[in-house]
């Protein structure tokens, strides 16, 4: 089995959405033949979109879930129908030992992302985080770990 875990953007434009499902369809194909396990924390935008991509690939969906109260928290009313049929279709879901959602919460589930995986695909736009837990601390932790991390943000991408 090869895992592939995600970071990336949670504030990406609708217009962004169908280049980044196609980049990510193309960085998954090579490992889309019944040994693929994504690892996302299902989060809104990269996150998701990673997860269904796994999923249409054939691959097994493994989530991580930064708090016990992260659904009730963090998925907004318009994000529950996705975020929790993708939790439904998940082979695995660990949570975090924490009960709220928050900074030390994701990450801890950065950590047990990275910990876990043969390989990262970043849906990143290469700027540095505002803090720690963001995609471009992630990147740098899964690049000092000698984890390769493969790159998505298509042209004309953004975030809003």
């Amino acid at each position: 089995m090869t895992r592939i875990g995600t970071t990336g953007h949670s504030n990406l434009s609708a217009d962004s959405v169908p280049p980044i499902r196609a980049a990510l369809a193309d960085v998954l194909a090579p490992y889309a033949d019944g040994d693929l396990v994504g690892v996302s924390c299902l989060a809104r935008g990269a996150d998701q979109i990673f997860a269904e991509v796994v999923l249409e690939a054939g691959g097994l969906l493994e989530v991580v879930l930064p708090s016990v109260d992260y659904r009730e928290a963090k998925v907004t009313p318009d994000n529950l129908a996705r975020f929790d049929d993708l939790l439904m279709r998940a082979a695995a879901v660990r949570y975090m030992p924490h009960r709220t959602a928050g900074r030390e919460a994701y990450e801890d589930a950065n950590e047990a992302v990275l910990g876990g995986i043969d390989r990262l695909v970043a849906v990143w736009d290469g700027h540095p985080s505002g803090g720690k837990g963001g995609t471009g601390d992630a990147v740098d932790a899964a690049r000092n770990r000698g984890v390769p991390v493969d790159v998505v943000w298509p042209v004309g991408a953004r975030r809003e």
